[in-house]
């Protein structure tokens, strides 16, 4: 394959040369063609008929530009002198796509969304770059010539970082550093250092530090001479002396054996946590609190939508994961009994597999919930897309397709009459509400109160006037159909669970 770029290039500059000659500005484009012919041949020989050469064509004449995503990186009027005195760190995004797995518009979105990871991450974004090629490169991910234009684009902006739309190989960061003399990070490393940003609780920071260290340990990397020292044995006994002779191992390999250490020591750090969610999880279940789950994409407003439901002030913020940490709040139906909101962690495309493995204790709450309530963005211009990235994420989640879910749209009022009316074509079964103003928001709690699970066992009797708390328990957590105080104690009908069942029987008056 590289033997025929090679051709297709000489004979390229020697058609330019003969038509300079000869006057025919046709000789090139003939002698492309020809060439062209001959390159998919040896393609389809050497690939057994893998992609239509049309296509094949197509990337190849796709890979002689960069195409600039519009929106990213353009200068703004900075003037506070505060701010001009901490300058943030400058990163440039590269991506690739093929057209044979997306479509330029969804790759340009990725490529936004990349944008407001680094932005959240604490980032000033210079400018975003895609690559049109069948696949990425083996070595350097966008090719040797496009890396050296990469650095040149780097080196203008005066960029600090460049941030790779993908999950990188160790092997293709590394390549892509030594020819554009900078960092270069990928979308997971990206996600990683806003979990550790806003991981606040114990365990939420024990949850990233075992992700982070996950990701980092195939990816250590040796600076020089200072990571393959070696000395052990009688080898080093000459020059190091005494002092000197060890276990033999590099300092690489003893970087290693700490690290995996540490991700022991953190998994069971997390392990002994979980009897501290079991209790609270179970106290809920004791009381027959039934609760529902808050899920969706990062930004889509579930925090602020939990807030608009029952009247809380959790944290909101206009930045991706902003929750980390689970937190949960009461609500009271209007027949008086209490359920609670369990507002989770926001999920992304392509959300990485270290986080899905530390985070899982976290999405038990998911799978333990009576009701899933699970809030999109309705201003995003592919919302079902958000959706469909929630959904991948929640299907490995034990008993989560048992449990009935509800959708709704939010953000309503940063909605088009256009948007609203693919929604309701689309999913019609959806709410559209607006967590800011507040429209659809009753609707929608009514909805969930009408779903969630009724008590099940009719208990009838007479409670003496000291089991106030008790009468209390199955108010809130109960249906009262009635309540006679009579001279002998208080005479009650109601619907309840199986716990306060036996507990009203065995407080009830003969």
């Amino acid at each position: 394959m590289g033997g025929c770029l090679t051709e297709l290039n000489e004979a390229m500059i020697d058609s330019g040369q003969a038509s300079a000659e000869d006057g025919r500005p046709d000789a090139r484009r003939d002698v492309l063609s020809e060439q062209s012919e001959v390159l998919l041949d040896d393609d389809r020989r050497g690939s057994g008929a893998a992609a239509d050469s049309d296509e094949l064509w197509e990337e190849r004449e796709g890979r002689n530009a960069l195409r600039h995503v519009v929106g990213l990186g353009e200068m703004q009027d900075v003037t506070e002198v505060e701010y001009r005195k901490v300058r943030l760190e400058r990163v440039v995004l590269v991506g690739v796509w093929s057209s044979a797995v997306t479509t330029q518009a969804q790759a340009e979105e990725s490529l936004r969304e990349l944008a407001a990871l680094a932005e959240t991450a604490g980032a000033e974004v210079c400018d975003g770059l895609l690559q049109h090629r069948y696949r990425p490169d083996a070595a350097t991910y966008v090719g040797s010539g496009k890396a050296k234009e990469i650095a040149g684009i780097v080196a203008r902006e005066e960029a600090d970082t460049i941030i790779v739309d993908d999950d990188l190989p160790p092997s293709q960061r590394r390549a892509l550093e030594d020819v554009t003399k900078v960092k270069v990070v990928d979308r997971t490393a990206v996600i990683l250092d806003i979990f550790a940003q806003h991981a606040t609780s114990r365990e939420g920071k024990a949850q990233v530090e075992l992700a982070q260290l996950q990701y980092m340990l195939p990816r250590l990397r040796g600076w020089g001479a200072s990571l393959s020292r070696q000395a052990g044995g009688r080898a080093a006994g000459a020059d190091g002396g005494i002092g000197s002779r060890g276990p033999g191992e590099t300092k690489i390999e003893m970087d290693r054996r700490v690290i995996r250490n540490r991700i022991a020591r953190l998994r069971k750090q997390i392990a002994q946590m979980a009897p501290t969610r079991d209790v609270k999880r179970g106290s809920r279940r004791r009381f027959g609190l039934p609760t529902v789950a808050v899920v969706g994409y990062t930004n889509a407003g579930k925090s602020s939508l939990t807030n608009r439901l029952t009247g809380s002030a959790e944290l909101v913020e206009n930045a991706l994961f902003a929750t980390l940490d689970t937190a949960v709040r009461r609500a009271r139906a209007k027949d008086g009994r209490l359920y609670a909101y369990v507002d989770t962690v926001g999920f992304v495309r392509r959300l990485p597999t270290q986080l899905i493995e530390a985070f899982k204790s976290t999405l038990e709450e998911v799978g333990e919930a009576d009701l899933i309530l699970h809030v999109v963005d309705g201003s995003h211009p592919d919302p079902f897309s958000q959706i469909d990235a929630v959904n991948e994420v929640l299907s490995d989640i034990e008993g989560v397709g048992n449990i009935p879910v509800v959708i709704a749209f939010n953000k309503a009022d940063m909605m088009d009459e256009a948007a609203r009316e693919r929604i309701a074509a689309l999913a019609p079964e959806a709410h559209i509400v607006s967590a800011a103003t507040g429209e659809g928001i009753e609707a929608l709690r009514t909805q969930v109160e009408s779903m969630l699970p009724t008590p099940n066992v009719h208990v009838s009797a007479l409670l003496p006037y000291t089991a106030g708390s008790l009468l209390s328990r199955v108010r809130e957590y109960g249906k009262v159909e009635s309540v006679e105080y009579r001279g002998d104690g208080v005479m009650l009908e109601a619907e309840v669970d199986g716990v306060l069942a036996a507990q009203i029987v065995e407080q009830s008056i003969g």
